[in-house]
């Protein structure tokens, strides 16, 4: 990552915008993430991007098997633009590609359903290991894949005769609770240096009008 270009384009933005995007750096987190299973309601779903960047989370997996994923920018807000989206539409059985993905990079597998074996959100553990949770639409909800191959079950724990929330009210239920938990905790949760720099870059590009051109002018002017 190029650090000299990074503090040119921050030249170019102004120091309340530097101040809010190195603020929201220092909050974010890659310890939990969300996966989102074939939704085909795309309000639900860019509710849910809208939640992760309110929380701080940073990277959303999003599972295309039979429904392909499209931001509804009225209710995402420009969310989406801050967030690391990562999609897997490529095979017969993305599913299972996102499961094998997010374990090999040391993440629990987490269905947010009723089962048998779950834990009440209050009760779920965060000092266990980095957590993914999947979420799945709402009629049919998460897989037989996701539910054979995942290590916990997490459920909100409810009082009344409606057996479940929605998934973008769901999301922020959990994530509200598990990212509280988790800042008050003394696990390590927040970016690396490199992390912290690739995003920086990112987000200023995003918030400047011609970047292209300033770039171009940074390499005209240092040629590095």
């Amino acid at each position: 990552m190029n650090l000299e270009l990074i503090k040119y384009l921050a030249n170019c933005v102004t120091d309340s915008r530097l101040e809010v995007i190195n603020k929201v750096l220092n909050l974010r987190s890659r310890y939990i993430t969300v996966a989102l299973e074939d939704l085909f309601q795309p309000h639900n779903a860019s509710a849910v991007l809208r939640t992760c960047d309110c929380f701080g989370i940073q990277d959303v997996h999003i599972i295309e098997n039979e429904n392909k994923y499209e931001v509804n920018r009225d209710i995402a807000l420009g969310s989406a633009q801050w967030l690391t989206l990562n999609k897997y539409n490529k095979t017969n059985n993305n599913t299972l590609e996102t499961i094998k993905f997010l374990r090999n990079e040391g993440y629990r597998i987490v269905a947010t359903t009723p089962h048998t074996k779950d834990v009440n959100l209050e009760d779920f553990d965060i000092t266990k290991g980095k957590i993914a949770l999947f979420f799945g639409s709402e009629r049919p909800g998460l897989s037989s894949i996701v539910l054979d191959n995942a290590d916990e079950f997490l459920k909100i724990p409810m009082v009344g005769f409606t057996e479940s929330f929605n998934i973008s009210v769901s999301a922020a239920i959990i994530l509200h609770h598990l990212t509280l938990q988790l800042r008050k905790s003394e696990i390590e949760w927040q970016l690396s240096e490199t992390e912290k720099n690739i995003l920086m870059y990112k987000w200023l590009y995003n918030s400047l009008k011609d970047p292209q051109g300033i770039e171009k002018e940074f390499f005209k002017r240092y040629g590095k």
